[in-house]
């Protein structure tokens, strides 16, 4: 955002300038992420996990000082030999297959196939939501989400449920003849999905050559909602919303690198902006970020006018839409907000997709 408007009357002029949202521009790359925005809009980094998948922010300008490579975060998508022995699948469609026992799932591989026919692939998604949900259940409940990452079973399902989602977004018409063989529910949360995806995905450019960026593990999920809920409670504004600008932004904070424009932090934001509404915290504290987001979404129209505080964070309708589209998800069943949670980072180049973070890297 362009430092010369931070002030609150005038959020559009100000991030319109800046190529991107309000005081955040995507990091520059891609996984959440987008990868370089068209038509001066900013590069979200979730998008580079969306432009990856293309939901994160990348860009070829801008970029970390640290490579993912150096992380374990800059390996092509493919998995380990140890990680695909662990997680066995089923060889005709990759869906989640119970043991010999009946009791638990076997778990499906980082980089299993995705099956291309729609009534195996309606399968293979039903199967995949459905151990998820158990998985998540069984995390949240016996678990300890404010105690560290998610367990095995949840990365590996939520992994494999995004890269489902993000195939279909560049599908339309396998995707249509998918949603008539899921069952009602099912199918309007695959929608809300691949159409956030696709609409993010619609932001994002390819990088070329070679690119670095820096990707760090989130806050533990429990304590990262603890963070949303406060941001909630002071200014309003509902923490499935925020926590679905974050989820777009740099997937829940694991983007590290500023964005090609500058934008820094979890929620992104430029320094001007933050100078505005960061009330005097460090813009990389996830917590601070939050409450400066919140409070900047505040001063823009939220909680009564959210498209509007969302468009001055980031001038594009396709991003308002996309961050309804996951909020609303979180706010029908909070499972979905673990589930978002364990998404990777992706970054799309000229040379395909490519994976930053998640197992078998």
């Amino acid at each position: 955002m362009d430092e010369k408007h931070t002030e609150i009357a005038r959020p559009w002029s100000r991030h319109r300038r800046s190529g991107g949202t309000p005081g955040h521009v995507p990091a520059g790359r891609p996984q959440a992420g987008l990868i370089g925005l068209s038509r001066g809009r900013r590069l979200v980094a979730s998008l580079v996990g969306l432009a990856v998948l293309a939901s994160g922010c990348a860009g070829s300008q801008g970029a970390g000082s640290q490579g993912a490579a150096s992380q374990g975060a800059g390996s092509q998508d493919a998995a380990s030999p140890a990680a695909s022995r662990q997680a066995a699948t089923r060889p005709d469609s990759g869906q989640p297959a119970k043991d010999s026992s009946g009791q638990a799932p076997v778990l499906p591989a980082p980089d299993a196939a995705i099956p291309t026919d729609p009534s195996r692939l309606a399968d293979s998604l039903a199967g995949t939501v459905a151990d998820l949900r158990r998985a998540t259940d069984d995390w949240t409940r016996d678990g300890d989400p404010a105690g560290g990452q998610a367990p095995e079973p949840v990365v590996l399902l939520a992994l494999r449920e995004q890269r489902v989602y993000r195939y279909l977004a560049r599908e339309p018409k396998v995707a249509s003849r998918t949603y008539a063989r899921l069952p009602k529910t099912l199918a309007a949360r695959a929608k809300d999905n691949v159409t956030a995806i696709r609409n993010l995905l619609s932001l994002a450019r390819p990088i070329k050559g070679a690119a670095r960026f820096r990707v760090q593990a989130p806050k533990p999920a429990g304590v990262l909602l603890g963070d949303l809920r406060r941001a909630e409670r002071r200014f309003g504004v509902e923490w499935e919303v925020l926590a679905a600008v974050m989820f777009v932004e740099t997937k829940f904070g694991r983007v590290r690198s500023p964005s090609y424009t500058g934008a820094k932090g979890p929620m992104q934001f430029m320094p001007g902006t933050w100078k505005a509404y960061g009330m005097g915290g460090d813009i990389q504290d996830t917590g601070d970020a939050l409450l400066a987001a919140a409070n900047y979404l505040h001063a823009t129209g939220a909680p009564r006018d959210y498209r509007r505080a969302l468009y001055a964070y980031n001038h594009s309708q396709a991003y308002v839409d996309a961050v309804l589209l996951h909020a609303r998800q979180m706010k029908q069943d909070i499972r979905n907000y673990y589930d978002y949670y364990n998404w990777q980072v992706y970054v799309i180049t000229t040379r395909g997709d490519r994976r930053l973070t998640g197992p078998g890297l």
